[in-house]
Order: C-alpha cells, then structure tokens, then sequence
C-alpha cells in the first residue's frame, strides 16, 4: 500500500491531501431549501469516513439571484448557507477530508421562469438548447453585481471554514464569456481571448480581495469547446497559461466539450458503452504544458484506470465522482485490500439523468446512496440467525440474498432459469449496455462470501417454499411482457423481449410501439434496425422514450437516427390485422377520432411487464403477515413487525417487478429496506 500511486499524498498549497482521490464538484439534489442540511452532509460524510481525500460539494452553488438553480442545488446567495456548510465541513474535517465548493454563476443555462423569475443574462442572445430561456445581453451593471456577488459568496465559504472554492467554467456564465459561439460584446469583454476573459480575471481579483491570497481558489473549466466556431484547443490552451499566471489560482481542473445539448453533456459526462476516460489524455496536456496542479474527472469508473492516470503523471489529482455515489467506500477498500470488493459503477447514468429530470441522484444499484439517514452502506449483523429464501435470482432478488447473507442468515435462492439476472442479463444483451451484467455479477461474488445457496432450473411451488422451514421468504419473481394492449390482433404482435433475446428474428418493415418509454423498445428497435430493417418507433407520448431520459437517449439516437429509423410521437397502435402476407396496423391518437394505417411485415410492442405473483398469493395464507407491509416503518426504515395471522409459518415479502413494473433501482431499493432489519 505504501508504494500505490493512489495513496501517496499531495501538497496543495499549505493544503495537504492524504491521497489521490476526490469527489468533484457535483449536486445531487439533496439539499431542502436551498441549504445543505442532515441529508446532504450525511451524504458527503460517508465518503470522507471511508477516506476519499477531498469532497467537492455543490456542482454548482449559485452565487446571485438570477442564476436559479434548475434542480434542488445549494443558494450561496444566502448568509444563512454558512451555518450548514460549516456543521458539513467540520465533520468531513473530523475524518480528515478537505471540502471544497463550487461557485456559480449560470448565465444562459437556466429558465426565467424559475426562482424568481428574472431575466436570464448572457454575452449574447443566444439561446442554449438545453434550458431553452433567450437571454438577455448583459450590461455593466449586470457585471458589477455579478462580480460583487462572487466575492460576497466566496467570503460567505472562507467564513465556513471550507479549505477552498472551485469557479465554474464550463457551459456557465463565466465560459460564456470565453466562447466565441456565446460572446457579441464589444471591447472591453468581447472580440480577442483577453478581453473575453476579463471578466473572469475580474471575478477572481475581487474573491482574492475577500478571501485573501492563503484561501484556495481553482477552476473548473473546459480547454476545447468541440464546437465549430467555439473556443478552441489553441485558445484552451492559452486560457490554462493565463489563469495559471495569474496568481490567483491554485489549481485546474480541467474538461473538454461543451453541455448546452443533451449530446454534447453525455460525451463530456460518458454513460456506459462508451469509453473510459476520454479526456484523461487532454488533461495530462494541460498539466505537462502549465506544470500546474491539475485535476480531473470524467467516467473513471474503476481504481485500475484511476491508477493509471496518477501513476502516468497525466494528473495529480483523479475525480471518481459517479463511482463514489456507487460505493463510497472505494478508498477504504482499497487501504484494505479488498478492491475485488468495491461495488462497480456500470455507468447506466441514472443519478444524472434522475437530476436532470428535477430528482434526486440515486445510484441505480446502490439504493443507500442519497437516504444515508435511513439507509445503511455497511450492513449490520443480525442479532439471532433466521433462515431466509427467495424467489428469483434477478437484481432485487440478489440484493435480498446479498444483505441477509451479510446480516448472517442462512439463505437460500430458488431460480428457474439456469443462471442469475433476470432482466438485467436480458438488457446487457445489447453492446452498448453489457456493463450492467456487473450488477449481478458483484452480487453473486458477495453471494458466494456468504454461502447462499442457489437452487437454479427450479420452479418453486408452495411445496417446495414451505419444506424449507423458512422464517422469512421473499418473492422476487419478476414480470413477463404485457403485449395485450390491442383492440384487436394481440396474437399478430411480438414482445421488445422476444428480439432482444433473439427467440424471435426482426422483419424487414418493422413498427414498434412504445407506451413503456422504457430501454426495453430502444434495444429492441436498434436491434431491429442493424439487421436491415425498415423500422418505425412510435409512441403515444409527446416526449420520446421518458423513461429513458436525456443523457441515456443519446446513444440510442446516434445508432437509429444513422440506421435511417423513424421516430413517430403522439400516436397509438389500435389495432392489428392480417393483410395477405403482410399486417395492417391502425393507428391512432388521443388527440382526435384521426386514424392511420401502416402496412408492415412485424409488430414489436413494448407495454412493460406484468407481475409473476401466483406463488406469492398461494402463500399468503401461510405467512405471518399476509403478505402486508407497514408502510410508515418502511419509509422511516424501520423493521417490519406486522402479525396478522396466529397460524403463520413465516414473514412473507414480494418486491421488484412481481410486484408491479418499475426498474432496477426499484427492486434494489425494495430489498435493501425490508432486508436490513430482518
């Protein structure tokens, strides 16, 4: 351990970090009004308990009243915030993590008709896709204040006892000033590179004269816009000379793209199927150019390629931001030993797309992650050893066997298939999402620490269940395709499951309906449409694919939208008949009486699933329970302690799919919680 590049320390000014790994500046959505209070420091004390070196909270605290946030983010505006980051800070100081926060502005990138509803302001009129408010040009007047309010929120930060403060610059007002695609001032802040940066040189000479020259103060900013006509890798690179010159800043952290649309966030940000650390080459550019201390992060989901890019020198510092929110106890485990143990990040991107979406960061297969207050990361033993047996061996019924063996119960698993997964081995049948077999396949490695026995090829009936002598049994049993959504012709149609799995081939003129908006009607129409296809997605929806959401939509678009697919919304498929060898179907709205008809060779739908629950209902009867559960306790995160039935032989739980259709964190999260306290 002493020689692992990752463990070394690093001097950060008089700053000294005790190793290489950070969490860098990024918002969760977890603070109430505005402040980031028991929920939010819970959150970042975890980590800095396990070890991570600095956490950066707050990707991006918003520093004035017309820059509101677009989902739940810290108001640095506010004196009232000092408090809250100081009782945060001082408890990831207790176990000797540095905290930092990061300060912004968001100029364009944001609505008017959020917070307060005032005009959003930018170096131009120019609209930003994403967030879709038209600016207004701002003054000098907007400059001044703007600037005041960077100095006021970073004395505000220094008055927390935080040991420094990142500036935001990539997509956010200040970078706005230094694209060309996002700047038509005049002289003195428009026109040459060094007029188009003086407005940040401006912002940093009033922080310093608040916080003073000792108090740590960098940057997070994009070197290469990747845009036609944006700021270029030449002026990136002068821009990273400039700011190190300037004496006012500690430390770069460096990115390559542009976030004003969906696609140019997912290749700043990649999701799963696309490559590690895309921009590790470019910050080590940066680095080797500056010699300055430089950081940076961008889908380095595992300690190998952390490793790499400290041991290489590319950077001193490795953001594992994503990975953390998956296991906060990488650093931990590492000290340890046990990196066959870290909890893998399989980059499906559902915290960011969940934030986007104005929700919360959950993790999709850790379900503690963002309810550290009522949700453990370190299971506890159990008091008295019970016997425990489960139904299915997808990701809900893993998660189950995974904590009861960690709680030191005997546990045994019945699957009817011939190996674990469920749904989850069934969508990492697509290229671009064959990480997610990590979910199951870290389960099952922790399954093995604790001896769960697996029965797989098994179909358990109530004979079976009750020879077990079980004190608790969870059914975990799933859901199959619902595909009777038709007035008429459910029998001509096929599931999104039948192709993916392969057990049906693709037409040559494919319709595929998809009311789910789910991964399942994607996969299955790229399938569809790299075997040749012809191929129409239609949805009832006005929006594409929701439950999909934005950053994960972008692959899919790139691969269909170059396979020539068409993309049909707010239309419903009625009905289906057989028109000599091909099908006729009748297509609708529920705007009007209007109908259409589509002449096609296939019909794929995608409606969701619907719950395998005849074993849980033939239990019942025998449960201790009846199969109820309190719901109050199980949002409090209490155990469960209802006793309906004198004659019962056991607790009885359904969770996931069987119980109705929802995703994988859902199955996981329904685990996690009924399982902890048995």
């Amino acid at each position: 351990m002493k020689n692992d590049p990752l463990l070394q320390p690093f001097q950060l000014k008089h700053l000294t970090l005790r190793n290489r790994i950070m969490t860098t500046s990024h918002e969760p959505a977890y603070p109430e009004d505005g402040m980031p209070k028991k929920l939010y420091r819970a959150y970042h004390v975890e980590r800095a308990k396990a070890g991570v070196a600095m956490t950066m909270t707050a990707g991006s605290a918003a520093i004035s009243r017309d820059s509101p946030p677009v989902f739940n983010n810290i108001l640095a505006y506010k004196d009232e915030v000092v408090g809250w980051m100081k009782d945060l800070t001082d408890e990831c100081h207790e176990h000797g993590a540095a905290v930092m926060i990061q300060l912004t502005h968001l100029g364009r990138r944001t609505r008017w008709d959020k917070g307060d509803w005032l005009p959003v302001v930018s170096p131009s009129h120019n609209r930003e896709v994403a967030h879709r408010a038209f600016p207004k040009v701002i003054e000098q007047w907007d400059i001044d204040r703007i600037i005041r309010d960077y100095a006021d929120a970073a004395e505000r930060m220094k008055a927390a006892g935080l040991d420094g403060i990142e500036l935001q610059a990539y997509g956010h007002l200040m970078d706005q000033f230094w694209s060309p695609l996002t700047n038509e001032l005049d002289n003195p802040y428009g026109g040459s590179l060094q007029n188009r940066l003086r407005f940040t040189f401006e912002v940093l000479t009033a922080i310093r004269k608040r916080v003073g020259t000792e108090f740590i103060v960098g940057i997070r900013y994009t070197g290469d816009e990747l845009l036609a006509g944006g700021l270029q890798k030449d002026e990136g690179l002068e821009t990273s000379m400039l700011l190190k010159d300037s004496g006012m800043i500690d430390f770069l952290n460096v990115i390559r793209g542009n976030i004003a649309t969906d696609a140019g966030l997912t290749d700043i940000i990649p999701i799963q199927g696309m490559r590690n650390a895309p921009h590790l080459d470019f910050a080590g550019e940066i680095k080797s150019l500056t010699g300055f201390p430089t950081f940076h992060a961008a889908k380095i989901p595992d300690v190998a390629t952390a490793r790499h890019a400290i041991a290489s020198g590319l950077i001193d510092m490795v953001g594992m931001t994503r990975a953390h929110m998956t296991d906060p106890h990488i650093v931990r485990k590492i000290i340890e030993g046990r990196e066959d143990d870290i909890r893998p990040c399989v980059g499906a991107n559902y915290c960011l797309d969940r934030i986007y979406n104005a929700g919360a960061a959950y993790c999709i297969h850790n379900a503690a992650t963002g309810r550290e207050t009522t949700m453990p990361h370190d299971i506890p033993k159990a008091d008295k050893k019970r016997k425990i047996v489960i139904i299915g061996a997808g990701p809900g019924g893993l998660e189950a066997a995974r904590v009861a063996g960690e709680r030191g119960h005997e546990v045994v698993v019945y699957e009817v298939a011939d190996q674990p997964g469920g749904q989850i081995r069934l969508t990492a049948q697509s290229e671009r999402r064959k990480e997610m077999i990590s979910i199951i396949d870290w389960r099952m490695a922790q399954c093995e620490r604790f001896n769960v026995r697996f029965n797989f090829n098994t179909w358990a009936d109530t004979a079976i269940v009750l020879g077990e002598n079980a004190d608790v049994v969870i059914v975990a049993t799933g859901g199959l395709p619902h595909t009777e959504v038709l007035a008429k012709g459910n029998d001509l149609v096929v599931s999104a499951w039948d192709i993916i799995s392969g057990d049906v081939k693709p037409g040559k003129n494919v319709l595929v309906f998809d009311d789910a908006g789910d991964h399942a009607g994607l996969q299955a129409a790229e399938f569809i449409a790299k075997a040749g296809a012809r191929t129409e997605i239609m949805t009832p929806d006005r929006n594409f694919a929701p439950e999909v959401m934005s950053m994960n939509l972008v692959p899919y678009m790139r691969s269909l939208q170059e396979l020539d697919t068409t993309f049909t919304v707010t239309y419903r498929l009625m009905a289906v008949e057989r028109e000599g060898n091909q099908l006729k179907a009748i297509v609708g709205t529920d705007y009007s009486s209007l109908t259409k008809v589509r002449i096609v060779d296939q019909v794929v739908v995608n409606h969701g699933t619907r719950p395998l629950d005849e074993l849980y209902f033939d239990l019942k009867p025998f449960a201790s329970n009846e199969g109820a559960v309190e719901y109050m306790d199980l949002i409090a995160g209490n155990p469960q302690k209802i006793d309906t039935n004198p004659n019962g032989k056991f607790q009885l739980f359904r969770i996931g799919d069987a119980v109705s259709a929802r995703n994988t964190h859902a199955a996981i999260y329904d685990a996690l919680r009924i399982v902890k306290d048995l």
